[in-house]
């Protein structure tokens, strides 16, 4: 296979209609755990009568995308094409679409379908499908085909799983919000942050910041907990009360007993039990970074106030228009730095070494 492999699509047969790829886009993929991401041809599926078409503009990179291309949360089918957080504009649509129009502003998360018929499907927690959720990437299809994601010039998606994307919000930086976005969102609505509500956020990174702006927006009273003051600037610019080092102990003496909700967007390993000392009662740490390696609590740092350690995913496809809405509303957006495909790898390197600010978004039109 030249240009790192070329990722093949095979035809299957569902129901009386077969499936089989119409048109090839250039994409970059991940052929092993240890080699860098290259260039390379996916092809997409025909257009099906649910489906939507769409020419991605930009296409932001998630930590996740890392752990998927090196194979850190588990085996990966290689070759594959990562990226959840895509923005484009429709580019054809099916018969029987009805939501959206060829040129609509339009974005695909983490989830291109699910089960639909389960408990949490018909409540709108997709993202929650007892069956398991379809992934945008290193899933499987309906058409038994494995999927690609985003670092490519375009995608087909069955129309419910496609966001309207409004016009309140530039392109660029509405892509990171179809995963960090609504990462950050669910769980502050969830958790009831708004006025008088007293909100820490671990970390100023691609989640973290959009959780400060989320919070702030929402009303919450919202602290940044970071290793360091290096970004405190960054913090209170972005709609932080107030900022505080994690690595200076007197920290976690003077904040005891102080926040109704912390969320904890890092991907490594922490000391919880300092973290759940920073909860009032009833208080709430919920987890949104997903680090390699276990997490240990001892039950005595939840007991005594009645404290609750939890975790959350996305969004559902409902609950996430909803956040794109409302970023629009407030005139969010991610903090972006654009950069085209052939600085992927280089990218990769600099999340890994918190040298962005805040979120890296490859222009699809380099690929």
């Amino acid at each position: 296979m030249s240009r790192a492999g070329r990722v093949p699509a095979r035809k299957e047969t569902t129901g009386c209609r077969k499936r089989e790829s119409v048109f090839t886009v250039n994409a970059y993929a991940a052929t092993s755990a240890t080699e860098p991401l290259a260039p390379t041809t996916i092809e997409r599926r025909d257009l099906g009568p649910d489906d939507v078409a769409i020419d991605i503009k930009f296409s932001g990179i998630c930590h996740s995308d890392i752990h998927t291309a090196r194979s850190e949360w588990g085996p990966t089918t290689y070759p594959i094409v990562v990226g959840h957080e895509i923005a484009g504009v429709v580019r054809e649509v099916g018969s029987a679409v009805t939501k959206f129009a060829v040129g609509d502003r339009v974005g695909v998360g983490c989830m291109v379908d699910s089960c639909r018929e389960c408990d949490n499907c018909r409540k709108g927690l997709e993202q929650y499908c007892l069956k398991g959720n379809i992934g945008t990437y290193g899933g499987v299809g309906r058409d038994g085909e494995p999927t690609q994601g985003g670092y490519a010039q375009a995608i087909v998606v069955t129309e419910d799983f496609v966001l309207r994307i409004p016009d309140g919000i530039e392109l660029d930086a509405a892509a990171p919000l179809l995963c960090a976005g609504i990462t950050t969102y669910s769980p502050l609505r969830h958790w009831n942050a708004g006025p008088g509500r007293r909100v820490a956020v671990i970390g100023l990174g691609g989640l973290g910041h959009m959780a400060v702006k989320l919070a702030h927006a929402m009303g919450a009273e919202v602290t940044v907990l970071s290793q360091s003051l290096k970004k405190r600037e960054d913090g209170l610019r972005l709609g932080a009360d107030h900022y505080h080092a994690t690595s200076d102990e007197a920290t976690f003496t003077d904040l005891a007993g102080s926040f109704d909700l912390i969320v904890n967007t890092v991907s490594a390993a922490i000391d919880l039990d300092a973290y759940l000392g920073l909860l009032a009662v009833d208080g709430t740490l919920v987890n949104v970074g997903a680090p390699e390696d276990p997490l240990s609590v001892r039950a005595f740092s939840l007991i005594p106030a009645r404290r609750s350690f939890a975790g959350s995913m996305i969004g559902g496809i409902a609950e996430t228009q909803e956040m794109l809405d409302f970023c629009a509303e407030h005139g969010l957006g991610a903090e972006i730095e654009v950069i085209p495909a052939e600085k992927i790898n280089e990218a990769y390197e600099r999340v890994l070494a918190s040298d962005v600010r805040y979120r890296f978004v490859i222009d699809a039109s380099t690929f």
